[in-house]
């Protein structure tokens, strides 16, 4: 099912996200399954569960439609329940990012060139994966949400100020993205 997607101003995006209880693997599983159907019909590469209004520390992130940018994305794709960082590089990079919950705006971001994550995958079984390039970011933006942060947060002042007009047209409702969004 395609869920609607919670825009900026929403409460949910701003809240800490709790541990996905995998014991309730069925739930886990729909949730997991209804996030890629709205990812695919919103063609974006990367959803937390908040972005969707469930408050649980779930991401998923597709590399694939980036193929033809980053080539090693081909068939990328990643599930993550309960995803930990357990390391960061300590040099950094910056791309122009977006996001779903923030359409329309776009911004350079800075974050470690690579992590290493641990997570439960659909199968529940655990990983660990140390991630680089582009799939680190992509990972890094949607692991933001699960702490109640977006990436604007993450911008210069001065670049914050000048989206000031933005975000706030974002609150008023005065934005239509071309998916199923909701601001409360």
């Amino acid at each position: 099912m395609i869920l609607p997607i919670y825009l900026y101003g929403a409460e949910v995006l701003r809240l800490k996200a709790e541990e996905a209880d995998l014991t309730r693997k069925e739930e886990i599983l729909k949730l997991v399954a209804d996030m890629k159907e709205t990812l695919a019909h919103a063609d974006g590469v990367g959803l937390a569960a908040p972005q969707v209004g469930v408050s649980r520390r779930i991401i998923i992130v597709d590399g694939d439609p980036l193929k033809d940018t980053y080539p090693y994305l081909a068939g990328w794709r990643r599930t993550m329940i309960n995803p930990v960082v357990l390391e960061e590089s300590p040099s950094k990079c910056t791309y122009n990012e977006g996001c779903l919950s923030v359409p329309g705006i776009y911004a350079d971001v800075t974050r470690p060139d690579a992590i290493t994550v641990e997570y439960y995958n659909e199968d529940f079984e655990k990983v660990t994966e140390h991630l680089d390039k582009f799939s680190a970011r992509m990972v890094q933006h949607e692991l933001s949400h699960l702490d109640g942060n977006l990436f604007t947060d993450n911008v210069s002042p001065i670049r914050r100020k000048m989206l000031t007009k933005k975000i706030q047209n974002i609150i008023k409702g005065k934005v239509h993205p071309h998916y199923n969004s909701r601001l409360r």
